[in-house]
């Protein structure tokens, strides 16, 4: 009965998500206060029949109901608790059911959260996550149903999950990228509110502002994760592959960093209008683009999760009707909105101003998401149309992408001294003077003491222009941080001064240099062997002597393994001890690699097993990853920035204040 209970409740949850999605409408456009406040209510319970959905799925897992057909075909008697757990979102039927919950979850935040917002906007907020959470709740419910059983006769033992995802990472990575995803559907409300009811000026984006950075937040923790997660688990010790599920998480990314910086503009000085509004329709709608990708069936990936044709027509009708209504109707009302006089200064500004600057931050994040989308669908058009088989690899993602973060880095390290509407071109070549030669100094010293060989032959461009980059971010932002503090004479209290706003965009910024100080120099100092060994052999890689010391079985809950034993030395001094294992999983037979990483800020000894081979020999994998950890501290550092704008006090304000003449002298300077 827990299955039909659990199904019953995804039922009523899907009847109240239409009239959250009537009723509160029609009352924003009748004047009825009663039905507007309605929405709240509706949110609410919609999140509470959802939840018990939810829980009752988790449930059927952990009682071994394999008369549930998603049960039996990803969870057995051998699954260990924690995975029987995140099994529940581990396949399709489930992940949409957590999709379904994310969405409830945001919808009640913004019920609660929100009710000092005009009720005729927040009401009209809640009526369109509402009509989204009835086209997620009629795709589960039509074509992905999780509590599907198996009559009348049911298996006794299940199948697997997917060693793949019998990992920490399905427990963290999903429900995280999926917070981030489905937050976009509040700025998308918050967009469509704004064209529906024409209001759309600075109060609009104070309100949508942290909505927004929280769904950029949770993306971008989601992503690093995800890169952490491939990195260690699927063996052959790459942390990006530019896979089309990849890409499909990266594109709403790109677009919600440009849109994080755009409502600024329009909260700031109300310009930006139309690109606020727009990015926010695309950010939702590249996030349907990946749902579609992921479980249509038309890629053939380790990410993806369905195959049915069905499924895919479903959400592209979903996804034409949910981009098709909001680009029309951002054609018909957004010269309206665009023409109207908010409550900031819409007044012109120079080339060289902060406005310009964001400007071309967004010109540029938007043509990288546009090269991305070309490189990840042309190949699938090609298929569709009998063009032939093509494929889009690395080289093509980062000849056009590695250039465009270039500039962005360059951009961003004078965005930090720029000014609104105009900006002293004298100032910034004053400010920027000694960071460049700092960077440049770094640029062209460190990359002899990196390699393996003080020799101009092993002197490498990439690294000289990525420690270059990165340290043109860093110091520009420590010398603005600087200036700040010694404006009146150096005192410490006056950190406090500052706005958690400045500090998340110097945390963030700082953190994209690191972020690519990792990819840069990884990238090319990597160095990696795959040699054959066998018990007492010793090799030597990159200054690093491994020992190849044992083989031992290994008896896992659900799996069998041999684990092998290898010393790492340097200098003839133990470094680390490491237990790479290739694992046979009993419920499928599959074999599966779980390599071993001895991590550090400076490098990571990475080694894995790969077959075994004639006599006691096995083939193994060999990698010294120098900075490969920063690619990692830089994300959460991003996400950091992020989260530290969202607490910005401004924001925890009921009202708007009635002139920014209250905001103290650094805090303006920091915005």
């Amino acid at each position: 009965m827990t299955a039909e209970f659990g199904h019953v409740a995804l039922i009523v949850a899907l009847c109240l998500s239409v009239v959250q999605a009537i009723v509160p409408m029609v009352g924003s456009f009748a004047g009825y206060r009663t039905w507007m406040r309605l929405g709240h209510s509706l949110a609410l319970g919609q999140l509470v029949f959802v939840a018990i959905s939810f829980v009752c799925l988790t449930m059927a897992f952990l009682q071994d109901d394999f008369s549930l057909q998603y049960v039996a075909n990803n969870s057995n008697t051998l699954l260990p608790t924690q995975f029987k757990i995140s099994a529940v979102w581990g396949a399709h039927e489930g992940s949409l059911l957590l999709w379904a919950l994310i969405l409830a979850l945001w919808s009640a935040a913004v019920a609660l959260f929100s009710r000092h917002l005009p009720l005729e906007l927040s009401s009209r907020v809640l009526s369109i996550l509402g009509a989204i959470s009835v086209g997620f709740g009629l795709f589960i419910l039509l074509t992905s149903n999780p509590f599907a059983r198996i009559l009348p006769f049911s298996p006794t033992e299940g199948g697997d999950l997917n060693p793949l995802l019998q990992d920490f990472g399905l427990i963290v990575h999903p429900p995280m990228l999926y917070m981030g995803y489905v937050g976009f559907s509040v700025a998308f409300a918050f967009a469509v509110a704004a064209l529906i009811g024409g209001q759309f000026d600075s109060a609009w984006a104070r309100w949508a502002r942290p909505w927004i950075n929280s769904a950029w937040v949770f993306l971008t923790i989601g992503i690093t994760l995800g890169s952490w997660w491939a990195y260690y688990e699927l063996g052959w010790g790459g942390w990006w592959f530019w896979d089309p599920v990849e890409n499909a998480s990266l594109m709403p990314w790109l677009v919600g960093t440009a849109l994080v910086h755009s409502i600024a503009v329009t909260e700031k000085r109300g310009a930006f209008r139309s690109w606020t509004l727009l990015l926010a329709i695309l950010a939702f709608s590249l996030s349907l683009l990946g749902t579609f990708l992921v479980r249509s069936g038309v890629l053939t990936s380790v990410h993806a999760f369905a195959n049915d044709p069905e499924r895919g027509v479903f959400i592209l009708a979903f996804l034409g009707i949910v981009v098709g209504s909001s680009l029309l109707l951002f054609a018909l009302r957004g010269p309206t909105v665009q023409s109207q006089k908010g409550n900031g200064d819409v007044a012109s500004y120079s080339g060289l101003s902060r406005e310009m600057m964001l400007l071309l931050n967004n010109v540029l994040l938007v043509s990288s998401m546009a090269m991305i989308l070309i490189g990840t669908l042309y190949p699938l058009i090609a298929d569709v149309l009998d063009l032939g088989k093509i494929s889009v690899g690395p080289p093509y993602f980062n000849f056009f992408f590695v250039p465009m973060t270039l500039g962005l880095m360059v951009a961003m390290g004078f965005a930090v001294f720029s000014r609104w509407k105009k900006t002293d071109a004298q100032l910034l070549r004053q400010k920027g003077m000694i960071p460049f030669l700092l960077s440049l100094s770094a640029a062209l010293v460190l990359p002899l003491f990196l390699a393996e060989s003080l020799s101009w032959e092993s002197y490498s461009l990439i690294a000289v222009i990525t420690l270059g980059a990165s340290f043109w971010v860093v110091s520009m932002s420590i010398e603005d941080l600087w200036q700040k503090l010694s404006r009146s004479g150096f005192r410490w209290h006056n950190i406090g001064k500052l706005s958690a706003s400045y500090w998340g965009m110097q945390c963030a910024h700082i953190g994209i240099a690191v972020c690519a100080l990792g990819v840069g120099l990884s990238s090319v100092y990597d160095v990696q062997k795959d040699v054959r060994m066998v018990p007492g052999d010793r090799l030597t890689v990159a200054g690093y002597e491994f020992s190849f010391d044992r083989l031992d079985p290994v008896q896992g809950p659900n799996f069998v393994a041999s684990r092998g034993q290898i010393s790492a030395y340097k200098n003839e001094r133990l470094v680390a001890t490491l237990y790479p294992e290739k694992r046979n999983y009993k419920a499928r037979n599959q074999v599966m690699t779980e390599a071993a990483i001895d991590p550090g800020l400076t490098r990571d000894l990475y080694v894995s097993l790969g077959e075994p081979l004639k006599g006691d020999a096995w083939a193994i994998r060999l990698h010294v990853k120098p900075f490969v950890r920063c690619i990692w501290l830089g994300g959460l550092m991003i996400g950091l920035g992020g989260l530290l704008s969202v607490l910005d006090k401004r924001y925890r304000r009921r009202r708007q204040p009635k002139t920014q003449a209250a905001e103290t002298t650094l805090e303006v300077a920091a915005q």
